[in-house]
């Protein structure tokens, strides 16, 4: 629409100076024919006469023109701005949608995550091994277990069980990550599970790099695993899953749905809820950045920033019985 504006801007210039052209042209013959009837005196009077209503249509006609291309000139101006607003405000729009599509895709992922952990703190070899953390046969079946259940879910480095002090007693893949016996009772993932009323309930800890696990990236949830596997029962220890969150994180900012042209100058992030970066299609500032974000309270939205890039987001909607951890989806697109 752009760009039908200018053409019809450039087009309405085009003809209004071929009108003034005429005019001119009107005006010449007009002066030349009154010269011409003043050598021919007294014959020439009457050519004269008429040589002068040309010379007067001729400035209505400039006048018209000149009226014309004032209003014209004015309303396609009007009609550009207007388009230009409507451009941004659409263009905002669909990347604010794309930045919720993002941050939702992200969420139902996580509430998976918020389901597995539950789930597996009332496996029975979980519970065994943390009823009876120094039993050597106990250990070895929950690491098995847990093995078979990293092997199902791949989106997991490794999965723990504590006992009631954070000492790990068992790991799902003891031979890439020597683990077991580590102290993990610092860790907030383990603090905040020990403070948890039941096992229905679940710990999250911020996108992190863990050093026990090569300094990967991970988003650790966790739960406490009690007696019977029963939600209210006597707590036993804590059971934590680390989500392998690079791939995944990675594997939803690039694939937001991006023309070949906009993915050239267009960044796409995950935020927590500091506005640090914890996802970008760019691969830059993860962990490190932290991202002027000028929400102002608002869940979603889109302004213009001091680089003159539109910058859109939406917050974390949440879903299912997942409320979400306060982040956003964020595309910043230069023009």
């Amino acid at each position: 629409m752009a760009g039908l504006t200018s053409r019809v801007n450039t087009l309405t210039n085009q003809k209004i100076k071929e009108i003034q052209k005429i005019t001119g042209r009107m005006r010449m013959l007009a002066l030349n024919a009154m010269i011409e009837s003043a050598r021919a005196g007294e014959f020439g009077a009457g050519f004269s006469i008429v040589a002068q209503e040309v010379r007067g249509v001729g400035g209505e006609v400039e006048q018209v023109a000149t009226t014309l291309e004032q209003e014209l000139v004015g309303q396609v101006s009007e009609l550009e701005r207007l388009m230009q607003i409507m451009a941004a405000q659409a263009r905002g729009t669909r990347l604010v949608d794309l930045a919720l599509n993002a941050i939702e895709i992200m969420d139902r992922n996580l509430y998976e995550r918020t389901c597995d952990v539950r789930w597996w703190a009332t496996d029975s070899a979980a519970v065994a091994c943390a009823a009876a953390p120094e039993d050597d046969a106990a250990r070895q079946y929950a690491s098995e277990r847990l093995a078979v259940i990293l092997g199902a879910y791949t989106v997991y480095l490794d999965i723990w069980l504590t006992d009631l002090s954070g000492r790990i007693i068992a790991n799902g893949r003891p031979g890439t990550y020597d683990v077991v016996g580590r102290d993990a009772s610092r860790e907030s993932w383990f603090r905040d599970a020990m403070a948890l009323n039941s096992g229905d309930d679940y710990a999250v800890a911020d996108v992190t790099a863990q050093p026990f696990l090569g300094n990967a990236m991970t988003a650790t949830y966790s739960t406490k695993v009690c007696e019977g596997g029963r939600a209210d029962g006597q707590p036993l220890g804590v059971i934590a899953v680390h989500f392998d969150w690079a791939p995944q994180a990675k594997a939803i900012v690039e694939g937001v749905r991006l023309t070949k042209s906009e993915r050239q100058r267009t960044r796409v992030m995950l935020v927590d809820a500091d506005h640090r970066v914890i996802a970008s299609s760019d691969g830059q500032g993860i962990l490190s950045e932290k991202l002027p974000l000028r929400a102002n309270g608002q869940a979603s939205g889109y302004y213009v920033d001091g680089n003159r890039s539109l910058v859109a987001f939406h917050a974390t909607p949440g879903y299912e019985t997942y409320r979400g951890l306060g982040w956003y989806g964020v595309i910043v697109q230069k023009d």
